[in-house]
């Protein structure tokens, strides 16, 4: 009862952050792009450190979720999780989970949307709704924002520095939203794999079986986990 009680809490909100996104266009007085620093996009760390980045993109799979969080707690790995809000707004449980495991959160946008094709203020929209929740949701600061399917433009950019986010990529991609075979999983992510690198993911019922091979494989190889706050140094 408890958790309903705060969903529907979070949900007038989350109502309320939007209407005033479609009322005011949130920090946008214009939709021309601004000029954006390149250091704003990041395609892994420092590679002359020894940790690697695991992300997972989240729009789905709370019961893999949590199957996930536990074998990073059996590892005692740490990582990054860039969820979705339309996501984050029925599974605040969940979110607030990550949070108390010591895991860092990001925003992967609000509706999945291709902000390839969003203009500046359609990428505002999209975005700051999604970090207004998970602020709402866990009482820290959102840094971090994760393009679905890496579709980005000038314009997602230029409304990420308007909202004080770091765009992040991945050096090496699973592709586990696609393939199921676990082997196949494991060598992604760890071929010719070296400190700095951001590993890419999905809550999905292999990627869960391939995650402790991957995990003994960062061990083994003299590397550490790390939220990605902690490998682009923000933290």
């Amino acid at each position: 009862m408890k958790g309903k009680v705060i969903a529907v809490i979070t949900n007038v909100a989350l109502a309320v952050v939007v209407v005033a996104v479609s009322l005011v266009g949130f920090y946008s007085g214009s939709t021309a792009a601004v000029t954006y620093d390149s250091e704003n996009l990041y395609y892994g760390g420092n590679g002359d450190s020894d940790g690697v980045g695991l992300t997972f993109n989240v729009y789905e799979g709370t019961d893999v979720v949590y199957q996930i969080l536990d074998i990073l707690d059996e590892y005692k790995a740490k990582a990054t999780f860039f969820i979705g809000g339309s996501w984050a707004d029925d599974n605040v449980d969940c979110v607030r989970e990550i949070y108390s495991r010591g895991h860092e959160v990001g925003s992967h946008g609000y509706f999945h949307k291709d902000h390839s094709k969003l203009n500046l203020d359609e990428n505002l929209e999209e975005i700051a709704p999604s970090v207004k929740l998970l602020e709402m949701i866990s009482g820290q600061k959102v840094t971090l924002f994760a393009p679905p399917s890496g579709a980005f433009s000038d314009e997602t950019l230029s409304a990420c520095e308007k909202l004080g986010l770091k765009v992040i990529m991945w050096s090496k991609d699973t592709i586990d939203w696609r393939d199921k075979d676990v082997k196949t999983l494991i060598s992604r992510a760890t071929k010719d794999l070296k400190g700095g690198d951001i590993i890419l993911m999905h809550p999905k019922a292999h990627t869960v079986k391939a995650l402790p091979e991957i995990l003994k494989y960062i061990r083994d190889s003299g590397l550490n986990t790390v939220t990605v706050s902690q490998l682009i140094g923000e933290k």
